[in-house]
């Protein structure tokens, strides 16, 4: 089970909030996010109610301020717990929407696409096992969106605005 607890201020100050499950709306517990500390679990932050918005991925650890969470600002409205998956992880890519194009499969992260791929666009991917996160940017930089099993036939599946696609890796226990 998870624990995270959310603080209105930097370096863990201020009035605080304990959750360990999901949560669609913060915004009754809090006005403002500027510290968080993950005690135990995987989690997601959305800037937005409901699960949207910007959001990030935070393992166990200390986050005295937004910027450590690569935050923008100190909005936080939603969470969820991530499970961790245990085996092979699996991610399938394409090229273009519905499965196709040029496709590529994944067991391990991946810290440059253009590097590995060509271009810097994926239109659409089947996550076959695990759970993934893709990061706009190179080296695991920039927008981050959670990819949870399933089939995503185009980018708008995993909430993006476009097929940018940097980096991406599997929610591993050691990240």
């Amino acid at each position: 089970m998870g624990k995270i607890i959310f603080y209105e201020d930097k370096n863990f100050q201020g009035r605080s909030y304990e959750c360990s499950s999901d949560s669609s709306d913060l915004h009754t517990h809090l006005e403002q996010c500027n510290s968080i500390r993950v005690e135990n679990g995987s989690w997601m932050i959305y800037e937005c109610p409901n699960y949207m918005g910007y959001q990030y991925y935070l393992k166990k650890g200390d986050y005295p301020d937004y910027q450590r969470w690569m935050g923008f600002n100190d909005c936080v409205r939603s969470c969820r717990t991530i499970q961790t998956y245990r085996g092979t992880q699996q991610i399938k890519i394409y090229e273009k929407e519905d499965f196709k194009g040029q496709m590529m499969d994944f067991s391990d992260d991946c810290s440059n696409v253009h590097e590995q791929f060509q271009y810097n666009n994926i239109h659409s991917c089947n996550v076959v096992q695990g759970n993934w996160i893709f990061y706009e940017e190179p080296n695991y930089k920039g927008r981050q969106y959670l990819l949870n099993p399933g089939e995503y036939r185009r980018f708008h599946d995993w909430g993006a605005v476009n097929g940018r696609v940097g980096s991406f890796r599997p929610i591993l226990d050691s990240y």
